[in-house]
């Protein structure tokens, strides 16, 4: 039997790559790629086919009819209800067929392929000032086919209504190789236009013998997705068979084409949010709101929205968008409908015009659906519930529908059953169409919890139904509601859908278990394949009970970074290697699919050695941006880190880790030889060292310091010293104060020349890059931090110890030692064991420095950030490890908390450049957005990553993605600025990236501030 299913796979694998143009592809990585889609199931397909056009979906129909394998079209891989999984062959149309046919502003129409991402349709009908009316929250990144075969919506629905209302053609493939260009009105013999004569026939007798059931089957309400719409096929409603086939899932045919309806856009846009005092007050008002004729009428709760900035006082909010002939119109709008919803119940309200405001409000709304996968208790902490889970909570629920004018007492019933089922979920959503999601709290790990989101779910359908509304009402049914279809239809009209997918689909070839004949609702879930205990690792997964299985479950297959540009205006990083190759395995969510595999075993199965797993994180750049960027906070650093670490285990390492991975051991050793090392990398003998270093050869060789910062340092101090700037005085552990700090034996506590004697004392840390690199930095920051009245210190490099406790104070540095380590780089390379001992002797060392409150002043926000989490995460055990990522604080923050009086100096000029990517996603920059707008440096940097990213650009093999990374977004703001523009960049690696590529050098926000200071000489000299 076993021979025989090999033999079919090779014929059937044979058989698709002479018949397919596009790619074919049986490779166990690229079918753990589609394993799933954002819902709770999994299935494992045969194979990804990526057809280049409509011919070569045929051709791969007809080879799959042949072996008798089934089909699934798959888009953007958003569908919540599992119908874009399968086990035969999944289409993918999201490599080549993905254009925009064409598009006619008179008609108001577009052609466009299935793979076609909304966006891209929105910005090239933008330029006529027109748009495509459903904005389902992915719109990012789900493609116009998947919105199609789902009938999405969007918040701009009770403005232009569903999918279907958009569409006009479709052409289409069936399972049996028949063309089908489906669109309004019969031919001569009174059957549905574009129909072939098998299909004509039949579909015709079948409407003409339900007319009754299709007249009185269907509830009437806006968000009507559920089953198929046949009652769009009766004669009073245009026999509309494009609008039929919009929802239908993939299951009738294949679609190659669409033509479809774009609206105007109006000139002007104001967002009214509008408080009320809870969610079933701002249920009940939201549809007494459209008789004003909004654009979008969006609810959501406090517990949904957390801590978020810029709303009015309340429990739950409206968000409602008017639009206008001018901003004028709009806001007047906007004001009387704020008047009104005051006078029926609405406590406070805000009208909100500037563009970027209404975008920071609408990111709350968009990232919801992953947000509200991890709830959190009144306390504002994830919640654990069922199997220990986190606050763990998922779709199968997400979009069920009702009347709008029912939905204030539909939610209090609803939240009333969660509570009889003992499960929690946050309702947020599309209220004026009476259309919530919710993410619910099911455990889906073990038999009882399975069994109760089953129970759950038979008892909300059966309320959904009772109140006259839709199982579904945006996403689509799939495996997650089909199976409760005759609850709401009754069963003899499932019987007609059931009939209708046999004309179409006679051998179940398409879609097969979706909408009709279903798979149970609660089989074939994606969690039943992962491991029923906790895997071994190194990090301690505070947010996930130390539990990896758990960490890799947090990827809920939103696919934000799967994002191709950033939003205007947006600083997000998330995610650069997918931006810059357009692969799925270079994404955050397809990486993250690839260990969920890993853990299951079944296609990845090779565990930690999996070459599959390795090589789709071989791009990950461990910028961090997923941690902060992905609504649900998935950290691929960290994975990437832990695989590498045992995938690595016993093994030899590629060069790179090595030797940038263990960099800070060699530039240590480098140092005292700088000037001739130097030398020797502008000679023929560079060329070699970096071949055997595994270092790109396009890369130049970063000059070394011949006096590295601690140098500079202990030389400014004993020119200090010797001019008279330090004065007696003793200095004790107790005060604080650390040995071989900066303090001579029998020194005061002072910095250095110009230090005011009442600062408070701060421990600056010399990172390996400021240190070894970029000394320049450290000066200047020392400077700064000096003329703001603080006495920057530099720690210890050994636990220098005294009984009593008392620290004594060596009148040199122990330089020959090598200084204290973040461990960074040899976490991003995956050499944990060797990041632990490195980490362990910094927390040891500063630990007694730290216990006193001093903060920790990091300069490279690489570090700080490896100091900020990855230390305490990899340090689980020491609960000094806590503290000492507690006391970090960047330059800009160390002088905002401590000096808020200091002015900086006024520099008055614009600024571009990039906030680092692990400042971004771990310590925020608002600090040095403040500190820059008191300096007078205008404008914004960008967001993305540079690119450079560390070991990352220096790595063999990384080249051109490094320098694709930084034409996405930084080289571009870079050459598009001012001639007098400061290029700030904070990061060593920025600023070798915009050197090397960029042509006009970088700097730290600290060296601008320090020449605008002026200069300092030497200590003791006049």
């Amino acid at each position: 039997m076993a021979d025989r299913t090999e033999t079919e796979k090779r014929d059937l694998a044979k058989e698709l790559a002479a018949a397919v143009r596009g790619e074919v592809s049986f490779a166990a990585a690229d079918r753990a790629l589609v394993t799933m889609d954002a819902s709770n199931y999994r299935r494992v397909p045969r194979a990804v086919v990526a057809p280049l056009d409509a011919e070569d979906v045929a051709a791969a129909l007809r080879v799959c009819r042949e072996h008798g394998v089934p089909v699934v079209p798959r888009g953007g891989g958003t569908s919540i209800a599992g119908q874009a999984t399968g086990v035969g062959v999944v289409l993918d149309f999201t490599r080549h067929m993905r254009r925009i046919v064409s598009l006619d502003p008179a008609a108001r129409t577009a052609v466009v392929q299935p793979g076609v991402i909304l966006d891209d349709l929105r910005s090239a009908a933008a330029a006529h000032g027109l748009t495509f009316g459903p904005d389902p929250s992915t719109h990012s990144r789900c493609t116009l086919g998947g919105m199609i075969g789902n009938n999405s919506c969007g918040s701009h629905s009770v403005a232009w209504g569903t999918t279907a209302d958009s569409v006009r053609e479709l052409e289409l493939l069936t399972y049996g190789g028949e063309r089908v260009r489906a669109g309004r009105g019969t031919d001569p013999t009174g059957a549905p236009t574009g129909l072939p004569p098998r299909l004509r026939d039949g579909v015709k007798a079948l409407v003409d013998g339900e007319l009754a059931l299709l007249r009185t089957g269907y509830p009437d309400l806006p968000r009507r997705i559920s089953g198929y719409a046949l009652d769009a096929l009766l004669p009073e409603n245009g026999t509309d068979l494009a609008r039929a086939l919009t929802g239908s899932e993939g299951t009738l045919g294949v679609l190659t084409e669409a033509t479809v309806r774009l609206v105007e856009t109006p000139a002007a846009r104001v967002l009214a949010v509008l408080a009320y005092p809870d969610e079933s007050a701002a249920a009940e008002a939201a549809h007494t709101l459209l008789p004003h004729r909004p654009m979008t009428v969006e609810g959501m709760a406090a517990d949904l929205v957390g801590a978020a900035t810029g709303l009015p006082k309340g429990g739950a909010w409206l968000f409602v968008e008017m639009g206008g002939g001018s901003p004028g119109e709009a806001a007047a709008r906007a004001e009387a409908l704020c008047r009104a919803a005051a006078a029926d119940g609405s406590t406070d309200h805000t009208v909100v015009t500037d563009p970027a405001g209404q975008r920071a409000l609408w990111r709350i709304r968009e990232d919801a659906s992953g947000a509200a996968s991890r709830l959190v208790d009144e306390g504002g902490t994830a919640r654990a519930s069922g199997a220990e889970r986190g606050g763990e909570a998922w779709p199968g629920w997400e979009d069920c529908a009702v009347p709008p004018s029912q939905l204030g007492p539909y939610l209090r019933d609803f939240r009333a059953l969660l509570t009889q089922h003992g499960l929690r979920g946050t309702p947020y959503g599309h209220f004026g169409d009476g259309c919530i999601h919710i993410r619910i709290d099911f455990d889906l790990l073990t038999a009882p919890g399975i069994r109760r989101f089953r129970d759950f779910s038979t008892d909300l359908g059966d309320l959904v139904v009772s109140y006259g509304g839709s199982l579904s009402g945006e996403h689509g049914d799939g495996q997650a509601r089909a199976e409760l279809l005759p609850r709401m239809y009754g069963p003899e009209l499932v019987g007609v859908f059931e009939r209708f997918k046999s004309l179409w689909d006679p051998a179940d070839g398409l879609n097969p278990g979706m909408l009709v004949r279903p798979a149970r609702l609660d089989e074939n879930l994606r969690f039943e394949v992962l491991p029923k205990h906790p895997v071994p690792v190194e990090f301690g997964y505070p947010h996930d009970h130390g539990d990896f299985s758990a960490a890799v479950r947090r990827c809920v297959g939103v696919a934000k970074c799967r994002n191709a540009a950033t939003a205007p205006g947006s600083a997000d990083v998330m995610c650069p290697s997918f931006r810059a190759t357009g692969e799925e395995q270079h994404s955050t969510r397809g990486r993250a699919r690839l260990l969920h595999e890993m853990l299951a075993g079944e296609v990845i199965t090779d565990g930690w050695r999996s070459p599959e797993v390795r090589d789709a994180l071989d791009l990950c750049l461990s910028c961090k941006g997923c941690r902060s960027d992905c609504p649900v906070g998935v950290d691929m650093a960290t994975y990437k880190a832990e695989f590498l670490h045992h995938h690595y285990e016993g093994r030899v390492r590629p060069a790179a880790h090595y030797s940038m991975g263990r960099l800070p051991q060699w530039l240590h050793a480098a140092a005292p030889l700088a000037p001739a090392l130097n030398a020797l990398a502008r000679t023929p003998l560079a060329t070699v060292a970096k071949r055997l270093g595994g270092i790109a050869p396009e890369r130049p060789i970063p000059p070394l310091a011949t006096e590295t910062f601690i140098r500079w340092w202990w030389r400014r101090r004993r020119m200090a010293a010797g001019a008279g700037g330090l004065s007696g005085g003793r200095a004790t552990a107790g005060a604080g104060v650390p040995s071989g700090a900066g303090v001579p034996s029998g020194g005061r506590t002072t910095a250095g020349s110009g230090a005011p004697s009442g600062g408070r004392t701060v421990i600056l840390w010399p990172d390996t890059f400021t240190n070894h690199l970029s000394p320049e930095v450290g000066r200047a920051a020392v400077r700064v931090l000096e003329a703001a009245g603080l006495r920057p210190l530099l720690p210890p490099t050994a636990p220098l110890r005294q009984p009593g406790g008392a620290l004594p104070q060596p009148a040199l540095p122990r330089l020959h030692r090598p200084p204290l380590c973040c461990g960074l780089t040899y976490v991003s390379t995956g050499q944990l064991d060797q990041a632990r001992r490195v980490m362990r002797r910094t927390v040891e060392v500063l630990s007694p420095l730290l216990q006193d409150g001093h903060p920790l002043v990091v300069l490279e926000p690489s570090c700080a950030a490896a100091l900020r989490t990855d230390l305490p995460e990899l340090l689980a055990d020491d609960p000094r490890a806590a503290q000492l990522a507690n006391s970090v604080r960047t330059f800009a923050q160390a002088l905002e908390e401590l000096a808020p009086d200091w002015q900086p100096p006024r520099i008055d000029r614009p600024v571009a450049g990039q906030t680092h990517c692990h400042q971004h996603a771990v310590l925020g920059d608002a600090p040095d957005r403040r500190l820059r707008e008191r300096a007078g440096l205008t404008g914004s940097l960008t967001g993305g990553c540079c690119g450079l990213a560390g070991n990352f650009g220096f790595e063999r093999g990384h080249y051109d993605v490094s320098v694709a990374c930084a034409e996405d977004q930084l080289l571009p703001a870079v050459r598009e600025s001012p001639e007098d523009a400061e290029i700030l960049a904070d990061g060593f690696s920025c600023r070798t990236q915009l050197e090397q590529l960029g042509g006009r050098p970088g700097r730290h926000l600290a060296e601008v501030l320090a020449e605008a200071l002026g200069e300092e000489g030497e200590p003791g000299t006049p």
